[in-house]
């Protein structure tokens, strides 16, 4: 269903230090960067399906107020690893690792980036 995600910064080059290191443990590395956006993509996609930017129309990038982005992980380990990661990388916690009330098997962890998107990575198998 979605295409690509897209998120502000208002610094890029932080910003591609704290997404390399977030989005590895999930399978995605750094595909493309310039100096106004990085993109990235999942292992053997051939097209970036998460692209940190800064604003096209060059003012300040904001977080949306109730906007997240969940970003699958195959292994609870994985959403582990990812939660750890943005923690050392300067994330703000906004819920550890765990399982959630959504159903049985929803494993997810939630933080805030560098520039106060919010993120979370969810396992939903029975690992």
């Amino acid at each position: 269903m979605l295409l690509y995600v897209t998120l502000g910064t208002n610094d890029l080059y932080h910003a591609g230090h704290f997404y390399d290191a977030v989005l590895s443990p999930l399978g995605y590395r750094r595909q493309r960067s310039s100096e106004e956006e990085i993109g990235y993509a999942a292992e053997g996609d051939t097209r970036c399906r998460f692209w940190v930017v800064t604003p096209f129309n060059r003012r300040r990038a904001t977080s949306g107020n109730g906007a997240m982005v969940a970003l699958a992980a195959e292994t609870r380990a994985a959403v582990d690893a990812f939660h750890a990661a943005a923690i050392a990388a300067g994330a703000v916690d906004e819920g550890g690792p765990g399982l959630r009330s959504y159903h049985a098997h929803f494993y997810a962890a939630y933080v805030r980036d560098l520039d106060g998107n919010k993120l979370s990575a969810v396992c939903e198998s029975p690992d």
